[in-house]
């Protein structure tokens, strides 16, 4: 199983981003997907997931209103529309794999990584 994000870069304050995360070696319909996102020594946080059946969402209060995921299962591709971003947002962004979970925004759920992908809010 691989993934691959891609769609980082910088953006101003106010200004929009869409993350895509490329998921070979898996079926579409067989896990959830999360985003996460790190800075440097700090822990890395849960941003947002949706789920292997019915494409339940979920969201950190951060983005919440903000950000939105969704997945395209005939290319199985996990999108991460990130709006109105803030300094706040900048990190290197995450995606994961997982084959169920109990707790989405727990890394400890997810079995797969991407490499990340830099995301840099600033004037």
């Amino acid at each position: 199983v691989q993934l691959v994000e891609s769609g980082g870069g910088w953006v101003q304050p106010g200004g929009s981003l869409t993350l895509s995360c490329l998921v070979s070696g898996a079926s579409s319909a067989d896990y959830g997907i999360g985003w996460f996102r790190q800075v440097p020594e700090k822990e890395r946080e849960g941003v947002s997931c949706i789920t292997r059946l019915d494409g339940t969402t979920y969201y950190a209060s951060s983005v919440k209103g903000r950000f939105t995921i969704s997945r395209d299962n005939d290319t199985n591709t996990v999108f991460l529309q990130m709006n109105n971003l803030r300094s706040a947002d900048t990190a290197v962004y995450y995606c994961a794999l997982t084959y169920g979970s109990t707790w989405w925004y727990q890394p400890d759920e997810y079995a797969y990584w991407g490499q990340g992908t830099q995301v840099t809010v600033s004037a």
